[in-house]
């Protein structure tokens, strides 16, 4: 006996002709979103083609998330059967694309008709084909277009000159018209929505200053305050910063807390760790006392946004001993078996002074469920930006659901992880929804290091997810080469993490100071650091950075091109000590080339080998404009030289101007 025939798929499914793959940017195959910035542009790809030599009509699909209809965008074709369109996203939010496809009869019937007629044949018996395609055009159209289509139809099947009707057939206007009224009928649609989340300009271009409130005051014999930064913003501000980050800001435990460099006893008076959150004064929803108030931080961020800045606070989930959860919710830790709760280990390393959080705990929705409420709370006194301290110690499903929670009411609120671990949970923490992320740039040095981190970063899949926010120094790390390579390296480490990233961050006073000190050789940890005692910095001596960061942070705000990752462009150059690369603004002329000397000890000399069309420039000479040094050269073609002593500056952020093309002074490109 045969077997049973296999069923045939529902009609019209199985005359759906066209295919369409490789949809581009879609990450693992749809599950997370892409990530863009208000008015931002998503470009995208797809592969669509059919059976035969049928031609094929491509449409790119977005809304709004939660809109009933879509806004349709026709695809143009590349090569090899490839289809490439864009949209332009708006607020914050959800944002939806898709991709469908057709096969396109009209079309196919125009080409095959336009190749008869230049071929001298007949196409008599084609034009009467013309007009039934034609006729059902009409009958999909309405008003004028239904009106004009019958008329057509009724020219092509008439009994003028036949060459008159082909001409008519083959008339642009003819081809707009039916375009118009398309036949979907047999239309293919993608197998999947995807997803756009939707962040403010912030997420894109941000420049970042850490401080530890307790070391801003100015009686050195008093505990600093929130008011005392206040107080102080014109200093970071003047710097051209935009967020203020602060370290944990909560009550310090006093069980075990640690003495300055990390002591494992403390002493009178020792201020212990901000990371050690809680004590009998309250948790992660409370102030530290000595601090100020919730009115003082009120105050602070209203100060910061009268100068155009915010302040970020750290999001620290873990408790010191007296933490008020410890008592409270005993189950949401963990509990040894001689009765005492498990403290944070990095073994050799421990932390007495810090509780982990157990989120295996059969409590777990009460524990997520109060973590939000801290959150919001926050957020209530007008926070929008969070910091969060070692998310991947903490589960992926949790960093979900929370960061989904916050933006469904708030959708204004960023977050940047703190996540110096392996690349692929830096990974998935960017896809489940963290604004930007902490990098390994502070550990790569040399061009050929640089040049691949920063590719992968900006040019693949990575790029449509993952905004890295870069930072030459933290509390926590005080690299070798910057504890070593003196001013030089501090220069050369803040021009390439302002220019080669549109977000970044320094740890100061530490960084502008050029504090190079660590605790013990090996170590990257610094003398005397601040995350265990308040330190006393002289901001006004010769040396500070501070002048060179307004420069810089200056540039950033005036230059487009420096505010995109999209656009980072490598070029080359004959002394591997030279890294040289541009940036251009995406929607304009702005064009801002850099040549920075990565070796701190020794001066770098050597030819460029520029990529004159990712420069937008031909044979004509242009003028660079060092706007970090000052100086001015003219260049002509792709070899100028450059030469870069790191005790006077080791770096070169030039603005390119060209001559004007009827004039003989310079304008800035563009």
């Amino acid at each position: 006996m045969p077997p049973a025939p296999v069923p045939l798929p529902a009609d019209p499914d199985g005359r759906r002709r066209v295919v369409i793959e490789a949809v581009h940017p879609e990450i693992d195959d749809g599950r997370f979103p892409i990530s863009r910035t208000a008015g931002e542009t998503v470009t995208v790809e797809c592969d669509a083609f059919t059976d035969g030599h049928d031609k094929v009509r491509v449409e790119l699909l977005h809304r709004r998330k939660g809109a009933r209809t879509w806004d349709v965008v026709e695809m143009e074709p590349l090569v090899n059967d490839r289809w490439s369109g864009a949209f332009a996203v708006g607020e914050p939010g959800g944002h939806q694309y898709t991709v469908r496809a057709w096969v396109d009869h009209f079309a196919t019937w125009q080409r095959g008709l336009g190749k008869k007629v230049e071929a001298g044949q007949d196409v008599e018996v084609d034009l009467l084909v013309g007009a039934e395609l034609l006729r059902a055009a009409a009958q999909r159209a309405t008003g004028r277009d239904q009106a004009v289509l019958e008329a057509l139809a009724e020219r092509l099947g008439g009994s003028a000159l036949m060459s008159d009707r082909a001409s008519l057939a083959l008339d642009p206007t003819t081809t707009i018209v039916v375009e118009r009224n398309p036949d979907r009928s047999l239309v293919t649609e993608y197998d999947r929505t995807l997803n756009v989340h939707v962040d403010r300009e912030r997420a894109r271009f941000s420049t970042w200053y850490e401080l530890f409130p307790r070391s801003w005051s100015p009686d050195p014999d008093r505990h600093g305050t929130l008011a005392d930064v206040v107080d102080q913003l014109d200093y970071v501000a003047d710097m051209g910063f935009d967020v203020v980050y602060l370290p944990p800001i909560h009550p310090i435990g006093h069980t075990f807390r640690k003495g300055p460099n990390n002591a494992v006893t403390a002493a009178e008076g020792d201020l212990g760790s901000p990371w050690a959150i809680g004590a009998a004064e309250g948790g992660h929803d409370a102030i530290h006392p000595d601090l100020g108030t919730m009115d003082d931080l009120v105050a602070l961020i209203a100060a910061a946004n009268e100068r155009g800045m915010e302040i970020a606070l750290d999001l620290a989930l873990q408790c010191a001993p007296d933490h008020p959860w410890v008592a409270e919710h005993p189950q949401w830790f963990i509990h040894r078996p001689d009765g005492s709760v498990q403290y944070a280990e990095n073994p050799p390393k421990k932390y007495q002074d810090i509780y982990p959080i157990n989120f295996e705990s059969d409590d777990w929705q009460a524990l997520w469920k109060e973590i939000l409420r801290v959150v919001e709370g926050w957020v209530g006194v007008g926070v929008r930006i969070f910091r969060v301290d070692n998310p991947h110690t903490k589960p992926f499903a949790f960093w979900e659901w929370l960061i989904a929670s916050v933006q469904k009411q708030h959708p204004d609120v960023l977050f940047l992880a703190e996540a110096f671990t392996r690349p692929k949970v830096m990974k998935r923490l960017a896809k489940l929804g963290f604004t930007q992320s902490y990098t390994y740039f502070a550990w790569r040095n040399t061009r050929h290091e640089l040049t691949e981190y920063f590719t992968e970063l900006t040019r693949t899949d990575q790029y449509e997810y993952f905004r890295p926010n870069v930072w030459p120094n933290t509390p926590d790390i005080l690299t070798e080469h910057l504890q070593h390579g003196g001013r030089p390296a501090f220069v050369s480490r803040v021009v390439l993490a302002a220019t080669l990233a549109a977000s970044y961050g320094i740890y100061g006073p530490a960084f502008e100071l050029c504090e190079g000190h660590a605790r013990e050789p090996g170590s990257e940890e610094y003398l005397d650091s601040e995350k265990y005692q308040a330190r006393r910095w002289d901001r006004s001596v010769s040396w500070s950075l501070h002048p060179l960061i307004a420069r810089l942070n200056r540039a950033r705000r005036e230059h487009p091109a420096l505010q995109t990752n999209a656009t980072l462009h490598f070029h080359g150059s004959d002394n591997d000590r030279l890294l040289v690369y541009s940036k251009t603004d995406p929607s304009g002329g702005d064009v801002v080339l850099c040549v920075v000397n990565v070796d701190p000890y020794t001066t770098a000399s050597g030819w460029t080998q520029l990529d004159m069309k990712a420069l937008g420039l031909g044979d004509e000479a242009f003028q660079v404009h060092d706007v970090i040094g000052g100086g001015r050269f003219m260049w002509q073609g792709p070899y100028n030289f450059v030469q870069l002593d790191p005790q006077v500056l080791p770096a070169h952020v030039f603005v390119i101007r060209h001559r004007s093309r009827t004039e003989n002074d310079f304008d800035y490109f563009g």
